[in-house]
């Protein structure tokens, strides 16, 4: 993204110039509905992100700009400040985090924009937390590491945007490595860089462009099943706490005891945190033809098992089996949303256009196209 028109407004806002900051959006490639059962994810930092250009303006107000909703705010940094536009919850919410963790962050000037499609699920309100964390922490000399920016970022969710979320995306934006993703364990918070060098592929998604009203009750119900199958194991095998915890024997063990509904939803999960692994050891020898298997394993499951795909997602993994794509799977939580699909380079364009096509055919709906390349976490450019 070209940071120019930042600069400009700054300049004319505010008579100067200040740092500039970017914090990238996130893909996950594998490891879907895992996090809350304690198990692992597959995120990476992508070549989309959030940009801010920040100066101290040695008072205890923040003057903010949002270039691309063209609106601004001010706001004290003391609880009872909280500002009226929810954009700027997040700014002030990482600024009342870091207080509470003993820093001081003082009054600033900032222009802020970005390029991280809205309601693609790859995480924009992260990117932008994470990219006001890691500027605040160097412009301050705080000393956060980049762990502790993105439990900021998540704790801002929680506190002042009212976003019950896990860790995930905070942890992508901060902690990213170009030509890596990043399996976290999501029960120890413990991490390691698995490289990605798919040569000869390309990541692209394609956002089907509705979301299913009945998303957030459904997430909860997903739950609730998951929590009732771990009681059930727990009272022969008290050391399970999590679907994480158990295996396809101790499921097995139970099968009798608890709704079919919610064997099946325990059922996708356990296999889910094999597939991410076994994900991880195939990358480890460069064979990307499993990795792809095991997306279409994880979309069959999420579709079938889990519950939370629907028509539009379902018709575009389809059109990928057709074109030949090696890899396709719903991102994110589901009912809607982008495709991620891993598909080889002289493929691309035919799969592109063919599966574009068909689904504006089927649902009169123009779906939109986004190539990721795995990049770099938070970091100052200028």
């Amino acid at each position: 993204m070209d940071i120019t028109k930042i600069r400009e407004k700054f300049k004319s806002l505010y008579g100067t110039t200040g740092d500039v900051y970017t914090s990238p959006g996130r893909i996950n490639l594998i490891g879907e509905h895992t996090d809350y059962n304690g198990g692992f994810v597959l995120p990476g930092a992508i070549d989309k992100a959030m940009y801010c250009e920040i100066k101290p303006n040695g008072t205890d107000k923040v003057r903010a700009f949002a270039l691309d909703l063209n609106e601004s705010a001010e706001f004290g940094l003391e609880e009872a400040d909280k500002p009226a536009q929810q954009w700027a919850c997040y700014i002030f919410g990482v600024c009342r985090e870091m207080a509470k963790r003993g820093k001081k962050v003082q009054g600033f000037d900032t222009v802020f924009s970005g390029d991280v499609p809205l309601g693609a699920g790859m995480s924009s309100s992260a990117a932008l937390e994470s990219c006001f964390g890691y500027a605040l922490n160097e412009i301050y000399r705080l000393g956060f590491e980049r762990f502790e920016i993105a439990l900021i970022g998540q704790a801002t969710e929680h506190n002042y945007v009212g976003v019950m979320c896990g860790i995930m995306d905070q942890f992508a934006s901060c902690c990213g490595k170009e030509g890596n993703l990043m399996r976290l364990d999501c029960r120890s918070l413990e991490y390691a860089y698995v490289p990605f060098n798919p040569k000869g592929y390309r990541l692209v998604l394609i956002n089907t462009c509705v979301t299913h009203n009945l998303a957030g009750g459904e997430y909860n119900k997903r739950r609730q099943s998951c929590e009732r199958v771990v009681a059930e194991i727990a009272k022969t095998h008290p050391e399970v706490k999590l679907l994480r915890d158990a295996n396809l024997d101790m499921l097995k063990e139970v099968k009798s005891k608890v709704d079919p509904v919610d064997y099946m939803r325990a059922e996708f999960v356990v296999e889910e945190i094999q597939r991410l692994l076994d994900a991880c050891a195939a990358m480890e020898k460069d064979d990307y033809e499993t990795v792809g298997k095991l997306m279409y394993g994880t979309h069959e499951g999420l579709s079938k098992k889990y519950e939370v795909s629907c028509p539009e997602l379902d018709f575009l993994n389809d059109q990928a089996k057709a074109c030949g794509v090696s890899g396709s799977r719903v991102m994110g939580g589901g009912f809607g949303g982008c495709t991620i699909n891993l598909v080889k380079s002289e493929l691309y364009d035919n799969f592109v256009k063919t599966a574009t096509e068909a689904y504006k055919k089927q649902f009169n709906i123009d779906p939109k196209v986004y190539d990721v390349v795995i990049k770099d976490g938070a970091r100052k450019l200028a």
